[in-house]
Parts: structure tokens; sequence; C-alpha cells
């Protein structure tokens, strides 16, 4: 994370952040005290009490989560940011760090992988499962991983297990394959076209101007429940966009390729 402070500001976010004087580093529930400040203060923060960064990834809302390991007590946290800002930290795995933390993680990499690469390094995190946990069983996590890279890397489903795991590792898989593609237009060959997909979370006013700004125009819409649905058309480079509202920000917007009144 490359967010910057003013020195002073840093300072002072630092000093409320984690005291004056350096200690061990606390569990998650001691350093709730990060929540709302800047990516870049949360990180000085952390590093000034011994965390050193070990990775992050972001989804497809928008959610940055990044992972942090404190060597002196062999501890793994997670913290989540969203448009800049903490908006929570939790204790993490420790493999989610990238450290053996005992025989379920060893035994997932090992019916996953095969003795030969013992101690290989599992591609999906705590973030990726719905309840933030990893599952205690090392079946049903190997199951989860090997749905997660399947749905990630755009291969066929294949459950031959019918294991409830590996469905929802597929899912999340898709769903950071689709974030980790969030650049892409979704179209091939070398015409030019317009971004769009950075428009996700944003706010709906805001989102109408911009894609009005890149040369869109609204060309219909419609209303189910508290959702909305806006198409917008790009004549010239046969770009035709749906973006779904709901609470006032986006929740998804795609090229739909074709509509009635897209030409």
């Amino acid at each position: 994370m490359n967010y910057k402070l003013p020195c002073g500001l840093l300072a002072t976010a630092i000093s409320v952040a984690v005291g004056a004087s350096p200690a061990l580093a606390e569990k998650a529930s001691q350093l709730t005290s990060i929540n709302g400040l800047s990516a870049g203060a949360a990180e000085n923060a952390l590093q000034s009490r011994g965390f050193q960064y070990i990775n992050s990834n972001t989804n497809s809302m928008n959610y940055t989560y990044s992972y942090w390991w404190d060597n002196s007590d062999k501890h793994c946290v997670q913290v989540e940011v969203y448009n800049g800002m903490v908006e929570t930290i939790n204790d993490a795995s420790d493999k989610d760090c990238h450290h053996s933390g005992g025989g379920n993680a060893a035994a997932a990499v090992g019916v996953v992988a095969g003795a030969a690469i013992l101690g290989a390094l599992l591609s999906h995190k705590s973030h990726h499962h719905d309840d933030n946990t990893h599952h205690n069983s090392s079946e049903d996590e190997a199951h989860f991983e090997r749905g997660y890279t399947d749905g990630l890397h755009n291969a066929p489903y294949h459950n031959y297990d019918r294991s409830t795991a590996y469905s929802n590792g597929y899912t999340s898989g898709v769903d950071q394959r689709t974030a980790n593609l969030g650049h892409h237009h979704g179209r091939g060959g070398y015409s030019a076209v317009a971004q769009f997909q950075d428009l996700t979370g944003a706010r709906a006013a805001g989102a109408d101007s911009t894609l009005s700004e890149r040369g869109f125009r609204n060309v219909d819409g419609f209303k189910s429940g508290t959702t909305a649905y806006t198409i917008w058309n790009k004549p010239d480079t046969r770009q035709c966009v749906q973006m779904t509202v709901a609470d006032g920000r986006v929740y998804d917007i795609r090229d739909i390729g074709q509509h009635p009144k897209c030409r």
C-alpha cells in the first residue's frame, strides 16, 4: 500500500493508534485503534509494532485484504481496507502469512499437492471464505483450495468429490479472477474501447457523470425492488454496458454485448 500522509499527521496517527513507546505486537483485538485510519497510517502503525507486510489482494467489490506477520510472537493479522481507509483488523491463520501453523495447514497442502512439495503455500486466504475462516478439516480445506484454483484460472467446474467446500472455493476463485481482471473491458482485438470497470463500488451519481464524460449515453433503465439497472451505449466502440445500483452505489457493471436500444 502506498498511501502517504504528511509527517505531522502521520506521527499523530501512529501515536493514537499504538501509543508512544513500542512494545511486542498485540492480537487484533488490541489493535482496533487503527480502524478508520488511512491505509498509509495503518501501515506505519503496524510496522512500528513489529509487524511485517506479507501480501495483499483486492476483491471484486474493491475491498483490499492485507496480511501482516509479527515474528516476535508468531502471529498473523488481516487488515481490511475500503476506499483507502481501514475497516477492520482481524486475527488470521499462520498460513495466511506463509508460515506453518500446525497439522491442519500442512495436511491440507499434502492432500492438494503430495509429499513432494510439503510446505508449499495454499493460494487462497481466510477472506476468500464466506466466514473469513479456514476450514478446520484438512480435507475440506483441500477441496476448497482445488475449487478456488479451478475458478481462479477459469478451469471447468469439476466437483468429482461432490464437495460443498469445492463449490464454495470455485465461486470464490471466480470472484477473485473477476477482481484481478478488473482492468479488462472484456473484449479482444485491436479496437480502442472506453473503460468502465473501475466504477464498481462508486456512488451512482458520480458513475453516471463519469460514463457520460467517457462518451456513453443512457438508453434504457428499470428497477426491481430497491435495485436499479441502467443500460449505457457507446456507439463508436459498440459497447453496451449494464450498470446495477443498490444502496446508492454501483454493485455491478459489465458489457452485456447487445440490447435492443444499443447500436
